[in-house]
């Protein structure tokens, strides 16, 4: 069994100086692929070190609505070059956050429809970080290019927000919180999820899923999402980490290494 976990912050304080034994921990487990994600110019720069070091590991880098507040000229141009290095598989981590509104709401708008329209322009998909701003992230999307696709990380939604998006030609992904017994939008839309559309994460170092809830999180962790997902859709374990890794093949453009499930 083969787990792409399609988003992880391995680049964040937690795990310094000891990546390769988290990757190698992961691949006990069996996840044996990564996209390491990025939400300021200090993180991207990790995203991208961890990358190059890691064959097996893939780069997003973007601006975090929390730090959209310190996007500039300069930072754009940081993170165009950033975009061309090898490895980066997409724009992100990119949204709306009204919960911590650490960054003016105007400002978050903002700054991540720019982001949106500079990963069309890259021809890239998006990851997308929406919290408490479904209906503000789905008006910007709406009239967004997305030619390029997209995923919404650590979807939080019922059914019908599901939809909504899928009709936007997203991909949804599912962290710990599928796994946690008090998620009852989580649960309803991990059951009904196209299959091809369908994804897991572990947000790691946040979000860890049971039977591990209340410790740190970590990426090989994907394990316990994927089959928190298998149960709630009634299918075996192995089809859905097969299922979740070729559609992370897909959005991502490593289809030329894809497995047929």
């Amino acid at each position: 069994m083969e787990i792409f976990d399609s988003h992880t912050h391995l680049n964040d304080t937690p795990y310094a100086g000891h990546e390769a034994e988290f990757v190698a921990h992961a691949a006990s487990l069996g996840v044996t692929e990564m996209a390491i994600v990025g939400s300021d110019s200090q993180l991207n720069a990790g995203a991208l070190r961890l990358a190059a070091a890691f064959a097996n590991l893939y780069a997003i880098v973007g601006w975090h609505p929390e730090s959209a507040k310190a996007y500039s000229p300069r930072a754009e141009a940081e993170l165009m070059a950033q975009l061309a290095t090898p490895k980066v598989v997409a724009l992100g981590e990119i949204g709306l956050d009204y919960h911590w509104d650490t960054s003016p709401r105007d400002v978050q708008r903002r700054v991540f429809a720019r982001q949106l329209a500079i990963a069309h322009n890259q021809h890239l998909p998006v990851s997308l970080h929406i919290r408490d701003a479904f209906a503000d992230a789905y008006e910007i999307l709406r009239h967004s290019d997305l030619q390029f696709g997209g995923i919404m990380h650590s979807f939080t939604g019922g059914p019908e927000w599901a939809q909504k998006f899928l009709d936007l030609g997203l991909y949804v992904s599912f962290s710990g919180i599928v796994s946690f017994k008090n998620a009852p939008a989580e649960h309803a839309s991990a059951k009904v999820i196209p299959a091809e559309r369908l994804l897991v994460e572990t947000d790691a170092p946040y979000l860890t899923p049971t039977p591990y809830r209340g410790r740190p999180n970590e990426p090989g962790y994907t394990r316990y999402v994927v089959e928190a997902v298998a149960k709630l859709r009634s299918e075996p374990v192995e089809q859905v980490a097969a299922q979740t890794r070729a559609n992370a093949h897909r959005i991502f453009g490593l289809e030329a290494t894809r497995e047929s499930v």
